[in-house]
């Protein structure tokens, strides 16, 4: 079966697992890992951050960011598909007490223009308390699609002139550092706190981490105790968390090509309507015409290529380390029997 169901499914190769056999590992909540020490003290570094802390999904590191930004009663701002939105439970309503003002964007991604229209007048008792601005990058339901680096700092000048916290869902982040050739640095230099993702396209089996000052990684310790997130001998995960950052960032690029060339086969065929930005990872596009999308599942399932269905009318494909050159050929010639 060719899985492209999402890049959530990939196992750990050989040399990942050989990493984490001899990871030395220590009580993490005790803060004696220093396999857990390293990989964070590596990610921070990366982004020329303070601090980080290891946790076990995205998830829960965007969770343990919007409860440090934010009072109950707050009010967040983000785009209306964002995953801190649509896929995390409801955790900033049970988990941190906000309320969220959603923008309608571009692809997932938003506008320093929308960003200063929302936000609420804070000497007006009858609003929530804006608190916070939060992006995806990529922007998943987007399509993979990636932010203007330009338009990251005409948000943060908003939120500076606002007092806003400005905190970053990078679920995907090197795939768009790798398709902007961009510096991880930089991202650094721009948002107050990063969730980063080791399980999606780098490959490893769990696990993410959270970016931010020395200040806010200590209290995001504390409520990541309080969220129930504290980890013993974790470093055996933590060790395959160092051999992504090492190992699997720049072959991102391969992915990328792939999804080019699968664009372009369903770009020859009639039931496929609109097709999303295809700028990284995935791909999200419209079934039209003979087919609904759960049937166009069906239909690659009995070719063992598994796909996500969206809506009746939309199908999600997700490329990753997993899929190789040979099972992308294989897929384009499925599609053309189609």
């Amino acid at each position: 079966m060719i899985d492209l169901r999402s890049d959530t499914v990939t196992k750990p190769s050989a040399a990942m697992r050989e990493a984490m056999l001899k990871a030395e590992v220590g009580d993490d909540v005790f803060g004696e890992d220093p396999t857990i020490k390293l990989l964070e003290s590596k990610a921070a570094a990366l982004f020329g951050m303070e601090a980080a802390i290891f946790c076990p999904s995205g998830t829960m590191t965007n969770q343990i960011a919007i409860k440090c930004h934010t009072q109950p009663g707050d009010e967040v701002i983000c785009e209306k598909l964002s995953h801190i939105y649509q896929y995390e439970g409801g955790g900033i309503a049970f988990n941190a007490g906000c309320s969220v003002n959603l923008i309608d964007g571009n692809y997932g991604r938003i506008t320093a223009a929308q960003v200063q229209e929302v936000i609420n007048d804070k000497d007006d008792i009858h609003k929530a308390v804006t608190s916070l601005v939060s992006l995806e990058n990529t922007a998943n339901r987007g399509g993979g699609t990636c932010y203007d680096f330009e338009e990251f700092h005409k948000i943060k000048k908003v939120c500076v002139a606002n007092g806003l916290k400005f905190h970053l869902d990078g679920a995907r982040i090197f795939n768009a550092i790798i398709a902007k050739n961009e510096k991880p640095a930089a991202y650094g230099k721009v948002f107050d706190s990063i969730s980063v993702c080791l399980s999606k396209g780098l490959g490893a089996p769990v696990g993410s981490v959270l970016l931010g000052t020395k200040e806010m990684i200590t209290r995001a310790t504390r409520i990541r105790k309080i969220f129930g997130g504290g980890m013993r001998q974790a470093g055996i995960l933590a060790a395959a968390g160092i051999y992504a950052l090492d190992n699997n960032i720049a072959r991102l690029s391969e992915d990328h090509q792939h999804v080019q060339l699968l664009v372009a086969a369903l770009k020859q065929k009639e039931f496929v309507g609109a097709i999303s930005p295809a700028e990284t990872n995935i791909i999200i596009f419209e079934v039209v015409g003979k087919y609904t999308a759960p049937v166009l599942v069906q239909k690659l399932q009995k070719n063992d290529i598994a796909v996500l269905s969206l809506s009746p009318t939309k199908i999600r494909m997700v490329v990753h380390l997993d899929v190789s050159k040979e099972m992308i050929s294989k897929i384009i010639e499925v599609i053309h029997q189609l």
